[in-house]
């Protein structure tokens, strides 16, 4: 399933681009009402771009058709993510710890200035790869992606504010 957002920030791009390629915002963002605290497991530099890799572990409720076949104590994924500052762009995915062969996402953040601020356009792939159940989980967690992205921008505010 393909998908498009944006989320909108009083701060300009650039500010935004560097929070977000910070170490320290993750610490900051916490838990979401569907996912433990992230933990960053590695920030690196490399010739100008920032690499980062963040662990995530779901802690949601799941209907039972979902958890017939996914087991909520496995939902754990890394999103590695590679940064370019100068462009205020961000290419990431997903990678699942656990049911790598039933779900994949990738996608692109942009960071770009609307006159007021700043507006992250993210286009992105989700795909899981369930038989008859598949689409709706695809749907659910595009729901529950752009509620978690929504509620990033309240903490990355607060962070560039301090």
């Amino acid at each position: 399933m393909q998908f498009r957002l944006e989320h909108r920030y009083r701060a300009e791009p650039a500010a935004v681009a560097r929070a977000y390629a910070s170490e320290a915002l993750y610490a900051e963002l916490g838990a979401g009402s569907k996912l433990a605290p992230p933990e960053v497991l590695e920030r690196r530099d490399e010739a100008g771009l920032v690499v980062l890799r963040i662990r995530y572990r779901f802690v949601g409720e799941l209907s039972s058709a979902v958890r017939a076949v996914l087991d909520p104590a496995r939902l754990t994924w890394v999103d590695e993510s590679t940064h370019d500052l100068a462009a205020r762009t961000v290419a990431f995915r997903l990678v699942a710890d656990h049911y790598a062969d039933r779900f994949t996402c990738a996608g692109t953040y942009h960071f770009v200035a609307d006159g007021t601020g700043t507006v992250r356009h993210t286009a992105a792939e989700l795909k899981v790869r369930a038989p008859l159940v598949g689409a709706k989980i695809e749907r659910v967690l595009v729901g529950d992606l752009s509620t978690h992205l929504a509620a990033e921008v309240g903490g990355v505010e607060a962070n560039l504010a301090r």
